[in-house]
């Protein structure tokens, strides 16, 4: 019952913003011919008609038949009603102004009495901020998604065994399969990375969005991912089902574990709070793999005691961790001998700016390491962009990442 009382209220903001933006529309059309006045309300009508339409039939909409049309019809009514938002704060801005000024003019005045007509600034003003975000997220979703780029970073590091100099190491992470609505892109991004020609593969977690059926279709692709010295994997907080309904705690465990099995499937060895010894030439590096843990209200499945269990002394060691705030919270202040850790679960907002060594996202008001490489002391922190995305199926200015580390030994 909830749900239908937030769709009333949701679908009764939306109407209103559409009637209030109407007025504005009409009365900028004034001088145009009957034609064109005719055809623009037409338009305007049938395209909220649509989007209301669209939410109203949501629930009615089998996702196994009709498998993208529940995210097309979210998406759809999500960048219109935030172009209606913008355009609103706008329009309400001048109004206030109106409003103020027939306060002024209800008190006797020398001068002349001020225009409470609304200005055609304003109005024009209104119609471009309300058609910004309706493109800039259009083009968020058509070219973002699965605009993939190759970031490459250099680490250096003094524990680094001479036998792993040079070691070429590709992440990506939050693939978010249950998202995905371009196969052809997907598998260009996985060709991208086979191109790296990496040693080692890491991913660091959310491979779906709620249930292991999500990831089917994508197997066979992930699968592709070639390295020579392995293929490693955890858990990200959207792999444990936490974000939707079961009819059973086994029913929940059982898809958790079609979820490891997958993993194998792909021939990625999935570390569930464990690690692994890789071994070159007599000598050795060690990959620990620990299970989701977030500070604040993210799930802690993780445990780094036992993660480390038997590789005290190894001595370079890679943490695959897939929330950030991992690392100032326990990895930084009681493990200072991790050396490198990776990370991702930001997205970077999936939307900001990025220009040369300047960059924006909201994320840095949640995390304060929200992207690329972070160093304090000897230690590393690298967090991935994603190579998915999730809620809004696009991305601005932070573009879907796959990364590419060389270490170095100095």
């Amino acid at each position: 019952m909830s749900r239908i009382y937030f769709i009333v209220f949701l679908l009764t903001i939306y109407f209103a913003l559409d009637v209030y933006i109407f007025v504005v529309v009409r009365s900028l059309l004034d001088g145009a011919t009957p034609w064109v006045r005719r055809v623009v309300m037409v338009a305007y009508w049938v395209v909220s008609i649509l989007a209301v339409a669209g939410v109203l039939m949501y629930t009615r909409i089998d996702p196994k038949v009709f498998k993208n049309l529940r995210l097309y019809i979210t998406t759809f009514f999500f960048i219109l009603f935030m172009g209606k938002v913008l355009a609103s704060i706008f329009l309400l801005i001048d109004d206030l102004r109106r409003g103020f000024t027939w306060v002024v003019n209800l008190f006797p005045s020398p001068t002349d009495k001020f225009s409470t007509s609304r200005s055609d600034f304003m109005a024009k003003s209104a119609m471009i901020a309300g058609a910004v975000p309706i493109a800039a997220m259009s083009f968020g979703v058509i070219s973002g998604a699965h605009d993939y780029r190759v970031r490459r970073r250099l680490i250096q590091s003094p524990n680094l065994p001479k036998a792993f100099d040079g070691l070429r190491v590709v992440q990506i992470s939050d693939i978010h399969t249950g998202s995905f609505f371009n196969k052809t892109a997907v598998e260009g991004g996985i060709d991208m990375l086979n191109a790296e020609k990496p040693d080692l593969f890491f991913f660091t977690g959310d491979l779906v969005n709620n249930r292991s059926e999500e990831a089917k279709d994508y197997l066979d692709i992930f699968k592709k991912v070639k390295a020579p010295m392995g293929k490693f994997s955890i858990m990200g907080n959207h792999d444990y089902g936490d974000y939707t309904s079961w009819p059973s705690q086994q029913a929940k465990a059982k898809d958790i574990q079609d979820l490891h099995e997958m993993h194998g499937y792909m021939q990625w060895d999935l570390l569930l709070n464990e690690n692994r010894i890789l071994k070159v030439d007599g000598e050795e590096l060690a990959v620990l793999g620990c299970e989701n843990w977030g500070a604040g209200r993210f799930s802690k499945y993780g445990n780094i005691e036992q993660t480390v269990l038997g590789v005290e002394d190894h001595p370079f060691k890679i943490l695959l961790s897939h929330d950030p705030s991992h690392w100032d919270a326990q990895i930084r202040p009681d493990y200072p001998d991790i050396d490198l850790m990776l990370a991702g679960h930001t997205h970077g907002f999936q939307f900001g700016v990025e220009f040369g060594n300047f960059k924006w996202s909201p994320a840095q008001y949640r995390y304060k390491q929200w992207s690329d490489l972070h160093k304090e002391g000897d230690q590393y922190l690298y967090v991935n962009r994603g190579y998915g995305f999730i809620g809004y199926p696009g991305r601005i200015g932070i573009l879907p990442e796959i990364t590419v580390l060389e270490l170095k030994s100095v």
